[in-house]
Formats: structure tokens, sequence, C-alpha cells
């Protein structure tokens, strides 16, 4: 009834036509109350600065402030972007992002524009930067047709931070986070940069360090290691970001950007799997626990380079504005050892592996802009290249069995996952007319043609196999080429009544594109008693089963406005049909593309009032995700559906302290299946004091102490049920934990 009563409140402040863009107001520590007007520039929405006033659409900004006083009070960034953004879901706890999509559908996450999504789809976009080095976050909900694919959901773009004022300056930050059980349970966090700004040069650099130890739930319990997607229990992360721009004059400017994040698992403490694996082969929960003396040679990790250079330039090509971007990424991802069956002349053998997946991205984009007197048309061209290899290190066998998992050395390595190389070309049009001073029509289409190759491989069971002694040689699955193209379009209604309220209505498409690394490379075998050959006997390769983009429309309506008197408010309804959907095989994990359709039915809002030093608000996602299957809608399984939410916060600044208080309701789902994501409720409470020199912050997550588990602990249940082990997957969330921090600014 609780959560009931919560629903229906988050209901009527939301449907009461406020909701925000998410510059809501808020408090940064020892700072004044945000007011961002609906004139704010953002990037996101029409790839260039664009007033939100003028886009037909949801688009959110968290602004520096707010940001900050969430990580400063201890928030990680896939929990605080999930609390201000409201289509976004819940955050998980761990290092992956898997499920945590936009509107129920998967989202495009980029760093000052460069996309961290490949199409090897690995959930690691938001293990990408320390919240120490962002600016602001841009959010456009739902799918869009001016960008690439997996934007269905919308697009998460993070700005990172430059020099703000003349002269140098710099920042500096400590703090330590703990719940307060035991010696392990500590956080501990130093950042510092550096910024120098002139008339015609700017750079900032910066150095962000975090050392993780343990976690603990609600109960005082270590939380279990996640060995399924990795946690970040033992993790320490280095987030370095350099980056200067400068300015011949008015029209002309130059930018550069390099930064190296590394965010590595550094512990001897994880999951204990039994006598000689017994928890794993005798399904027996009570021998599973945490114990100290782990230790691998492939350490989970993410270790990832960046760099781009751009120019901006403006009123030069016969008065266009043109913005190029050249970026490049490459990236290492390692996972915690895993165990696994394979089959041997003497019967089934458990054994422990880790894959390592690699990604190589160069991108080069270019955008031109014109305003007529009634028209303004934006157009451009994109050119990406991108290179994916996994490989599985297999640990040696008596070793692993010895320890019960807990110490893994490399016996061998084999292809995991077939090497893929794609290459696209983008072409897209986007047009703005005034009809009126009031209204306003836009239109746009993407066509975007690639061009992908994958390399033979043997499968990797098979591979596996032979290693081990059955079988000595084996076909391979056959690679290839192919060539696919996807146009996407959309069309949209702007009605300004105001400058401080619009109206609008859109259609979209976005697309989203099988992994194909998880998509083939997958084949039947049968063994050749006399040659001792693996022979294939079927596979999904590229010449018979060539990749297709999966297209989701989306229709929607929207309304967000401004007062003098303190309201600011933003809704949108909407709904988005694909004709395909993607589903995860559960024996072998392989990415299945169905003929069944997919639609997500919702409404995101958030609505605030600010008055003097006091401001309260609420924002929500309500929706529902459901799949055609046999002639019957079904609700969609708890695996990828999005429970709704609502999320309450009150604040107040008193002289030198400011303090907010914030409730975040994770509404129950049930799924066809009966397989259900609980409700819970965490409360978070942040305290700021303005000191003389800099100022300190003192936040309590989970305030109430809540016992609940997370929803990624509860999808993993699911996708791992073959295992027979739930409790293997029971990850708890964190109990009452407190941060302190210092900042200094000069």
């Amino acid at each position: 009834m609780k959560t009931n009563k919560t629903l229906v409140l988050g209901l009527f402040l939301s449907l009461n036509a406020f909701a925000q863009q998410s510059n809501t107001v808020q408090l940064a520590p020892a700072l004044d109350t945000i007011d961002t007007p609906l004139e704010d520039i953002v990037i996101i929405a029409q790839r260039k600065p664009t007033k939100i006033s003028d886009i037909p659409g949801t688009v959110w900004v968290i602004p520096e402030k707010q940001i900050q006083q969430q990580a400063k009070n201890g928030v990680p960034l896939k929990e605080l972007l999930a609390i201000v953004v409201p289509g976004l879901d819940i955050g998980n706890q761990g290092r992956s992002n898997y499920g945590q999509n936009i509107r129920g559908r998967s989202m495009l996450v980029m760093i000052d524009g460069v996309s961290m999504n490949s199409l090897r789809g690995i959930s690691r976009q938001l293990d990408a930067i320390d919240p120490f080095n962002i600016q602001r976050v841009e959010v456009l909900s739902g799918a869009s047709s001016i960008y690439g694919g997996n934007a269905t959901g919308g697009i998460i773009n993070i700005v990172t931070k430059r020099a703000k004022n003349y002269g140098w300056s710099g920042e500096s930050e400590l703090s330590t986070r703990s719940g307060l059980s035991g010696s392990r349970d500590r956080d501990l966090k130093i950042a510092q940069s550096l910024s120098y700004k002139s008339d015609k040069f700017a750079s900032r650099i910066s150095a962000a360090f975090q050392d993780n130890g343990a976690a603990y739930d609600a109960n005082k319990d270590q939380v279990m290691a996640d060995i399924s997607q990795t946690d970040l229990q033992y993790n320490r992360t280095l987030d370095l970001i350099g980056n200067a721009s400068y300015a011949f004059n008015d029209n002309h400017k130059i930018s550069a950007l390099v930064q190296y994040y590394s965010s590595s698992f550094q512990g001897d403490r994880s999951a204990y799997l039994g006598e000689n694996l017994g928890a794993f082969t005798a399904k027996d929960k009570s021998q599973i626990s945490m114990r100290d003396g782990f230790e691998t040679d492939q350490k989970p990790r993410t270790d990832r380079f960046m760099t781009t250079l751009s120019y901006n330039g403006n009123n030069i090509l016969g008065g266009q504005d043109i913005y190029v971007q050249l970026a490049h990424r490459t990236e290492k991802l390692g996972f915690h050892p895993f165990p696994g069956n394979v089959t041997l002349p003497q019967g089934k053998l458990t054994y422990m592996s880790a894959s390592q997946q690699n990604t190589n991205y160069t991108g080069l984009k270019t955008v031109l802009s014109k305003n007529f007197d009634f028209l303004k048309l934006t157009y451009g061209i994109d050119l990406d290249f991108e290179k994916f290899n996994g490989v599985q290190n297999v640990f040696d066998h008596e070793t692993s069995l010895a320890s019960g998992g807990l110490v893994n050395k490399t016996a061998f390595t084999i292809d995991r996952y077939p090497t893929n190389k794609t290459f696209t070309f983008a072409g897209y049009l986007q047009a703005e007319y005034d009809i009126t001073a009031q209204l306003q029509l836009s239109a746009g289409i993407r066509y975007q043609k690639s061009a992908i190759e994958i390399d033979d491989i043997v499968g990797s069971v098979q591979s596996t196999q032979i290693h081990m002694g059955y079988g000595k040689t084996a076909d391979v699955i056959p690679g290839g080429k192919s060539h696919y193209d996807t146009t996407t379009a959309n069309a949209g209604i702007l009605y300004k009544i105001s400058t401080d309220q619009q109206l609008w209505g859109t259609f979209s498409q976005g697309v989203n594109l099988a992994d194909p690394a998880k998509y083939y490379g997958y084949g039947s075998y049968a063994l050749n008693e006399q040659t001792q050959n693996w022979d294939l006997q079927s596979s999904l390769n590229v010449n018979d089963h060539p990749l297709t983009g999966l297209k989701t429309n989306q229709f929607e309506l929207g309304y967000r406005f401004k007062t003098n008197n303190g309201f600011k408010g933003q809704i949108s309804g909407f709904i988005s049909n694909s004709n395909k959907t993607l589903k995860i095989d559960r024996k072998n994990y392989q990415v299945l593309v169905l003929d069944q359709r997919l639609r997500n039915m919702g409404i995101e809002a958030e609505v605030s009032y600010t008055k003097n030093n006091f401001y309260l608000g609420a924002n929500t996602m309500i929706l529902r995700s459901e799949v055609r299957n046999n002639g019957t809608w079904e609700k969609q399984e708890i695996t990828s559906a999005s429970p709704s939410k609502v999320v309450g916060y009150v604040g107040y600044t008193l002289k030198d302290f400011n303090f907010r208080l914030q409730s975040t309701q994770s509404i129950k789902l049930t799924d066809q299946d009966s397989q259900t994501l609980k409700a819970y409720n965490v409360a978070d409470l942040m305290i700021g004091y303005k000191l003389p020199v800099g100022h300190l912050s003192l936040g309590v997550q989970n305030l109430l102490n809540t016992d609940y588990q997370t929803i990624w602990s509860k999808r993993a249940e699911t996708l791992y049920a073959g295992y027979g082990l739930p409790e293997l997957f029971q990850y708890n969330g964190r109990g009452r934990t407190f941060t302190l921090s210092y900042t200094y600014e000069f």
C-alpha cells in the first residue's frame, strides 16, 4: 500500500503538467539555488548548439552543480543519473550498466559527442569517467534518427569540464565513504585539476583516483562478488583528462581532448565456490561464501584511451557554421573468472575461464548548418570504423578446483568470439521551418550504409575440448562479408506558447543491431571418431543470415514550462514500436533476433517548485513494455523490461548550510512468467557547509538502511537460471553508507 501511495503521488505531481528539464532547482554544496531557463543551450538534440525552447522533444540538462552535489555526497554516476533523469532506469551498483535503459529501450552514451557504445554490446558505457571531470550531462529521451545505432531509447552526452576562469585556477577534492561495517568497508578518493584560460587559449588537466574497499548490505553482510559482469569492490579507478582549445578569431576554433581511464580489481577477496567447486557442481548454496585468497592473472578491469580533435567554424562557406570532429577510442575489457562445464570422454568437467574483449574505434563526423530567413538546414556525414576481437582465458583446472575458484592461472587462450570489422557511412539532413514566430515544423532523414566483415572461427566449446585432449582438429565456422543499409526519419511540430512554454508532437525512428560477436560464431558439431576432427553440422553465418537494422518507431506528445513564481515542469507521453525483438538464449547466451513485436508506452515527467532558499520536486517514469506472442500482447520479461519509478526531493539553504533529502521508489514489475522485480525505496540525505576555505559535504546514502535486492541481481538470477544456483547472483543493495568530502577551488 505504501508503494501504491507513492506511485499515486508521483503521478498526481507529474500529470499536473509540470516536470522540468533536469536543471531542476538544486543546490550545490554551500552554493546558491540553480535556476536555469528554457533558453539553455544544448548540443545533443540537433548536433549543433540549440536552445531547449527550440527543440520539439524531451531534453534534460543536468548542470555541474547538480552533478557535483550528488557525487560529493557519495552517489555514484550510474545512480545519480537515474535520480536526476526521469526516463533513465535505476542504476546498477556494479561495473556494468546492463539493462539500464531510457524509456525501456537501449541508450547511446557519449563523452563530448564520442560514442561509448560499440557493436559488441558490453554495458560499461558509464564505467568511463569520474564525476569530478563532468561539466554537465545532456539527455535526449526517446528514439533518435539523426544519430547511429543503439539510440532507440535515448541519448546521454557527458560534457567534460573546461577551464572556466581567466588565468590559473584549479580544484582539489578529498573524500571517504564507509558503511562502518569493518576495516574493509571504506572507499577513498582524491582528485586534482589545474586550468588556465586567456582570450584565445584555454586548457585543463586533471587526475581523479578512487580506491574502493568492500561493500556491505543492510544486515552488515558483505555483498556477494558479481562474477558475471564484475562489480566495484576492491576496485581502483584512475581518470586522467587533458584538454585544450585555441580560438584563432571569432569564427575559427580548434580543441583537443585526451583521456585515459582505468578501472581495475586490486583485491584478494572474492566468491568461494566450495571444495572442488562443489557449490557449482552440486548446486549447493551452503558452500558459497566470500573469502580471502583470490588470485588471477587476468584481472577484471576496464582500460580505455580516447582522443578527439575538433574544429568549429562560423559564418564560412556561404554563411554556414561547420563542426568537425575526429575521434579515436581503444578499450580493453576484462571479466571475472566464471565457472562452466565442458564435455570430455570421461564425462563433464567443471572449469574456470574469463574473457577479454578489445575494441578499436575511429570516427569522423562533420556537421554543417545554415540559417535562412525562415528555414534552418543542418546536414552532415559520419564515417565510423570499428574492430572487435574477444578471447577466452581458460584457467588451469587443478589449481581452480583446489582453491574453490579463488586461484586462477591461465592454461591456454582461445578465440571466444569471431573478430569483426565494420565500416559505416551515414549522411543526414535536418530541416526546421518557422511557419510563424510561434509555430515550427521540423523533419529529417538519415541514410546509413554499413559493411561488416566476420572472420572464421572454431567454436569456443570445441576449442576448449581440443586443448583438453578431446579431438584434435575442428572445422571453422565460416565468416564472410555483408552489407546492409538503414534509413530513418523524423518529423515534429513545436508550438511556442511563450518563451517559457512549449508544446510539441513528434515522430522519430531509431535503429538497433544484433551484436555480431554474439550473433555469429555459433555452430553445431559432431566428433568424427576416425579423424578426431570436430565436423561442423550447421552454423549461423554471415552469408546465410546477414544483419539488418531493427527499427523502432516512436510517437511523442510533450509540454514544458517555467513560471515567474517558482514552478518548472516537463511532461511527455510516448509509445514506441518495433517489429523485431532481441533476446538472449539462456543456454549459450547467443543473441537471437525474434519476429516478435515490442512496444513501450509511458509517461516521463518532472515538476519542481522554488521559493527563496527552499525547493521541492518529483520526477517519474511510468512504463509498460509488451511483446506480441501468438497474437497476444504479453509483458516483456524482466531481463529486458524496465520498472517504473518515482523520485521525490526537498532542499533548503540556511546561511552557510544547505540540505537535501531525496527518495527513490522502484515500482514492482512482474513479467508474463511471474518473475518479479520487487519494489523498494531508498532515501538519501545530503548536508553541505561552506567553510572559510573550501566546503564540506556529508552524505548519507540509504538513510533508512533498506534491505533490498538490486535490479541487476534479479535479472542475473533469471539470465543464469540454468546454473541452478540463484544464491550465486544474490547481490544485495548497499546498506546505510556515509560519505565525507572536502572540496577547495582556487
